[in-house]
């Protein structure tokens, strides 16, 4: 495997552990303001809370490291992408900061503000439909090059399908994810109710998920036609993608094996992101950015891979601790001291 092909294959993976880690928890602090809304929210709250609390602040880790190697490994990327998103990276950033600093006061300050409770639920939704124009505007059609000047075409990037079907795909998505997972993570904790109502949100969201899918696989036909045509190359990986899918849905239909649900869940977004990224190459960005044309230099190519894997290996056995201690503790997942 090449040097570029390694880099971006790590990449993807820490961006496509982002996906399904920040999806729970997007998702669970928006279901925590809904359920507020509808009265419902105590037969929830202790799930998601005991959810949230060891895990809220190592969300971003994943992003961090993908940003930062993105750059390492690409340095063109910087100039291109750093220009365009100036805007949205900076909407991304305010929302990021207010999403952290309400969630301290809804939780440790004043449990009972709705206007708190809110604002930490619904930034968690505007966050990655804010991350999914990076997505957008990899595909060409959204950038301008004037001279040595990049300008991001708004009005473009706002009036385009493609755009409005990848924020609809996001916003579905993360509500599939975590209300897939929270339905498990209240049958840990043997809280019926609480299993009864997040398993109706799972199954609510999964049909929506699979639609808003199906469109953006159409909107990319009418917006890049050479990656659509790449993408029914590797179509045996968005089939294996709809199968997991089925799968999921039919053990969260039959209400058993939540966790074996899930795990199909995790593997229907897996095959549909790599699928996705596969038939994306070589490009990084339409027609601008190729992985070949961009990388950094050997040595330092190498010396990003081996910290990458490193950190990766530092970061896995780190999470599955917390899930031992906190997340898949049975005294702890059931509120028992």
């Amino acid at each position: 495997m090449s040097l570029e092909m390694l880099g971006i294959t790590v990449l993807w993976v820490f961006l496509y552990g982002y996906i399904i880690v920040a999806s729970i928890d997007f998702g669970a602090g928006f279901f925590a303001f809904y359920c507020k809304m509808l009265g419902k929210d105590h037969l929830v709250n202790n799930t998601i809370e005991r959810y949230l609390s060891p895990v809220w602040e190592v969300t971003n880790v994943f992003l961090i490291f993908f940003i930062v190697g993105l750059v390492g490994f690409f340095p063109s990327t910087a100039y291109y992408y750093g220009t365009a998103l100036l805007v949205p990276g900076s909407i991304f950033l305010v929302l990021l900061s207010l999403r952290g600093s309400f969630y301290a006061f809804a939780h440790y300050g004043a449990r009972d503000n709705l206007t708190y409770l809110a604002t930490y639920g619904l930034t968690g939704l505007f966050i990655p439909a804010s991350l999914a124009t990076i997505l957008t505007i990899s595909e060409g059609g959204f950038i301008d090059k004037q001279g040595d000047q990049i300008v991001l075409l708004t009005d473009r990037l706002l009036t385009s399908p493609y755009s409005w079907a990848v924020v609809f795909l996001a916003l579905v998505s993360i509500l599939f994810i975590s209300a897939s997972f929270l339905t498990y993570y209240a049958d840990r904790a043997r809280d019926h109710d609480a299993v009864k109502l997040l398993r109706s949100y799972a199954l609510g969201w999964s049909l929506p998920t699979i639609f808003a899918s199906f469109m953006v696989f159409l909107s990319i036909r009418n917006h890049n036609l050479d990656h659509f045509e790449r993408m029914l190359d590797v179509s045996w990986l968005f089939l294996l993608s709809f199968a997991c899918f089925l799968v999921a849905l039919a053990l969260i239909f039959m209400k058993k094996y939540y966790g074996w649900a899930f795990i199909a869940v995790m593997l229907q977004f897996a095959f549909a992101f790599f699928g996705y990224g596969v038939s994306h190459l070589p490009y990084l960005l339409y027609p601008f950015i190729t992985i070949t044309d961009s990388v950094t230099s050997p040595a330092m190519g190498t010396a990003l891979i081996i910290g990458f894997i490193a950190g990766l290996l530092l970061l896995i056995p780190s999470l599955i601790l917390l899930m031992r201690l906190f997340l898949f503790d049975a005294r702890y997942v059931q509120g028992r001291p």
